[in-house]
C-alpha cells in the first residue's frame, strides 16, 4: 500500500451533505427494522408463548451471530471494491426479510426472518463509516459519524412509534410490512443517487494501493493498545445498553399496566428523539475537545457511562410511568456517544484501507457480545428471578445489567493512555 500527502489546503468536497443525509437514513431503516421486533415483543410472545430467553435469543444471539460474522468478509470486500453498491445491496436483502418477518408462524420462522435481517445488515455500517471518513476530515469526523449514528436513534423512533401505532390498528404482521417495504425503495436511491467517495480524500492523502491482508490489518490493530482498550469499554456498554434497549418497552409494560401503543411514542421520542439529539451534540463536543486533545475521544465516553448510571438505576425503581420517563431522558440523551466514538477511532487509529475492515472489526465485537448477550443474559437473569417468586424479576435483572456500564469506566481510561500515539502512528 502507498500513501502519498495532498496539499495542505482542505479539500472542498461537494454533495457529501447529500450523501451522509441518504447514508443517515439508510441507517436509520437498519435500525427501524432491527428495533420494530422490540416494541412488539410482548403480542408476539402471547401468540407464541415465548419466555424472556426466548425473546434473548431472538433479539440477541442469533441476530447478533450472522450480523457479526457475514460483516468481516464483506468489509474485506468494501475496502477493495465500490462501497455505494454494497450498501445498496444490503439494504435490499433486510428489508426484503423484515417485510416476511411478519408471515412468521412460529417461533422458528421469526428466528429465520431475523437470521436474514443480521446478514443483510451486516452490509451497512462498515462500509459506510468508511464512505463518511472519506468525505469529512478528522476534525469534523466526531460531528459527522455522530449526526450518521443519529440514524440509530431515528429509527427506534420511527420503529416504536410505527410499530406501536400499526399494531393498534392492523396487528404486528402488518407493522413487519410497513417498516420492510420503503427500504426497498431506497436501496435504488442509494445505488443511482450518490457517488462513490475517493478514498483518503478528506484526510488530504492519496491511497492508491492494494488494500492488505486480513492477517496484516489484525497485526496492525494488535499493535493499537488504543484501539483494544476502547473496543473493551464500549464492548461492556453494548452489553447494558442493549439489554436495556430490547427490555425497556416489555419493562414499562408490565410494571405499570401499559400496552404497546401507548408506550412506543413517548419511548420512541426519548431513546430516539432525544438520543439523536445527543449523538450530533456530544459528537460536536468531542470535536471541539479532540481538538486540544485527542485523549477525549475515549474519556467522553467514560464520563458519559458514569452520568448514567445513577438515573438508570432510578428509572427502574420509579413508581409512576411519567417519573420512569423523567429519569430516562438523561441516559436516553447520552446513549448514542459510545456508537459514534467508536466508529471515529475505527477510522483513525488505521490506515486508509484498512478503514472498513476496522469499523467492521469493532463492529463484529460489539454485536456479537453487546448485541448477542445483553439481551440473552438479561432474559436468562429475569427467568431466574422469576423462577423464584420475585415480584418484578424483568427489572431486577436490568439492575444487576448496570455493572457493566460500571465497569466500562475502567477499559476507556486505560484508552486515554496512548491514544494520541496510536493515532499518529495510524497516519504515519
Amino acid at each position: 500500500m502507498t500513501s502519498s500527502p495532498l496539499p495542505l489546503a482542505a479539500p472542498k468536497i461537494s454533495g457529501r451533505a447529500w450523501v451522509l443525509a441518504v447514508l443517515t437514513l439508510t441507517y436509520t431503516f437498519n435500525h427501524v427494522d432491527r428495533q420494530i421486533l422490540v416494541i412488539l415483543l410482548e403480542p408476539i410472545k402471547a401468540e407464541f408463548n415465548l419466555t424472556d430467553a426466548h425473546v434473548g435469543w431472538l433479539t440477541g444471539l442469533v441476530f447478533a451471530a450472522f450480523y457479526a460474522t457475514i460483516g468481516i468478509p464483506v468489509a474485506m470486500w468494501a475496502d477493495r471494491g465500490n462501497r455505494r453498491n454494497i450498501i445498496s445491496l444490503a439494504l435490499g436483502i433486510w428489508s426484503a426479510m423484515t417485510a416476511l418477518s411478519g408471515l412468521a408462524q412460529n417461533f422458528w420462522h421469526l428466528l429465520l426472518a431475523r437470521m436474514g435481517v443480521g446478514i443483510g445488515e451486516a452490509g451497512g455500517t462498515p462500509p459506510a463509516t468508511s464512505m463518511i471518513a472519506d468525505l469529512y476530515p478528522p476534525q469534523e469526523r466526531a460531528m459527522a459519524l455522530g449526526i450518521y449514528t443519529s440514524g440509530i436513534g431515528l429509527g427506534i423512533m420511527a420503529g416504536f412509534a410505527l410499530g406501536g401505532y400499526v399494531y393498534e390498528l392492523y396487528g404486528w404482521r402488518v407493522a413487519f410490512f410497513v417498516a420492510g417495504v420503503p427500504g426497498l425503495i431506497l436501496a435504488l436511491i442509494v445505488r443511482f443517487a450518490i457517488p462513490e467517495p475517493v478514498r483518503g480524500l478528506a484526510d488530504q492523502r492519496k491511497d492508491d494501493g492494494a488494500a492488505p491482508s486480513i492477517g496484516e490489518t489484525l497485526k496492525f490493530i494488535s499493535g493499537q493498545s488504543s484501539y483494544l482498550w476502547l473496543l473493551a469499554g464500549c464492548l461492556l456498554i453494548c452489553i447494558s445498553a442493549n439489554a436495556f434497549l430490547v427490555f425497556t418497552s416489555s419493562h414499562l409494560q408490565r410494571s405499570y399496566g401499559l400496552t404497546p401503543g401507548q408506550v412506543s411514542l413517548p419511548l420512541g421520542l426519548l431513546i430516539g428523539g432525544v438520543g439523536s439529539v445527543g449523538a450530533v451534540v456530544l459528537g460536536r463536543v468531542c470535536d471541539v475537545m479532540s481538538k486540544r486533545d485527542l485523549r477525549w475521544r475515549p474519556l467522553i465516553i467514560a464520563l458519559c457511562a458514569g452520568l448514567a448510571l445513577p438515573f438508570a438505576w432510578m428509572f427502574l425503581r420509579a413508581p409512576t410511568a411519567e417519573i420512569a420517563y423523567a429519569w430516562n431522558i438523561v441516559p436516553s440523551f447520552i446513549g448514542l456517544i459510545y456508537a459514534s466514538v467508536a466508529y471515529t477511532a475505527s477510522q483513525e487509529l488505521v490506515k486508509i484501507r484498512m478503514r472498513s475492515f476496522a469499523s467492521a472489526f469493532m463492529l463484529f465485537c460489539l454485536t456479537l457480545v453487546g448485541i448477542g448477550c445483553g439481551p440473552l443474559i438479561a432474559g436468562l437473569l429475569s427467568d431466574h428471578f422469576a423462577a423464584q417468586g420475585a415480584a418484578q424479576p424483568l427489572a431486577r435483572a436490568l439492575e444487576l445489567i448496570l455493572v457493566f456500564n460500571a465497569a466500562s469506566i475502567a477499559c476507556l481510561l486505560m484508552a486515554t493512555r496512548n491514544y494520541r500515539r496510536d493515532a499518529e502512528r495510524a497516519a504515519a
